[in-house]
């Protein structure tokens, strides 16, 4: 199958982004009082987008200290998060090795990217520009974007869509469960990296169609499918 659309996971896939998370989650607690958290707790809640990931801290926090729940104005702790991600987003984020040249080889290629993240779209592209990602999408959409988001199928579906090329023909490169629902949701070739967050679960779980070491060996194989030469990828080293 040639491949003429890969559409990638931010966070855990192309770079690693925990820390400033993090830190804007904690600085948002702070703010209202409440004890910092571990960075390690945080990480394994990144996924589903920063609105939840605080939902859940929150939950935990409730839970050590019951009476928190009622004198904490979560919309105010969410409004806070907000504020200090738009100053931490992009501040500490790194490209994993080798995603750059990825990309790079596959727009060289003409293999259409999208860049599709359940982060708010202002703080995705933040995120994108810092880390000098951003001139190699053809479309980035945020968890605001669309009416829904990832694993709902009409994200993926509705990127295929607006860059013109059946999802037969697409695949969807993510770190965690999600993802790979979203592209099986979507009817798109779901892969994955072992790397990322995950809820610090093993990716294999999830039961990816490909499980590839790296963004390289990702743009490898879809280049040789381009060719009409599979690509056997070898097992990762943990």
């Amino acid at each position: 199958m040639a491949y003429d659309l890969i559409s990638f996971d931010l966070d855990g896939t192309l770079v690693d982004s925990a820390a400033e998370i993090a830190e804007a989650a904690n600085r948002a607690l702070q703010d209202h009082g409440i004890a910092r958290r571990p960075v390690h707790e945080i990480t394994l809640l990144i996924g589903a987008g920063t609105r939840e990931l605080m939902l859940k801290l929150l939950a935990r926090a409730f839970l050590d200290q019951p009476a928190l729940a009622d004198r904490t104005d979560v919309d105010a702790v969410l409004a806070s998060l907000d504020r200090h991600y738009a100053q931490t987003a992009g501040s500490s984020a790194a490209p994993y090795s080798g995603a750059r040249a990825a990309l790079v080889q596959l727009k060289h290629a003409g293999v259409k990217l999208a860049c599709v993240s359940n982060k708010e779209l202002r703080h995705l592209t933040r995120v994108l520009q810092a880390t000098r990602l951003d001139a190699y999408f053809d479309l980035v959409v945020g968890g605001d974007s669309y009416e829904h988001k990832k694993p709902h199928a009409g994200v993926l579906t509705r990127v295929a869509l607006e860059l013109r090329v059946d999802t037969a023909r697409m695949a969807h490169v993510g770190d965690s469960a999600l993802d790979v629902q979203a592209a099986r949701n979507a009817g798109v070739a779901a892969w994955a990296v072992p790397y990322g967050y995950n809820a610090g679960q093993p990716i294999e779980d999830a039961q990816p169609q490909r499980i590839f070491c790296n963004l390289l060996e990702v743009a490898a194989h879809a280049l040789a499918q381009r060719r009409a030469s599979p690509l056997e990828t070898t097992a990762c080293k943990t």
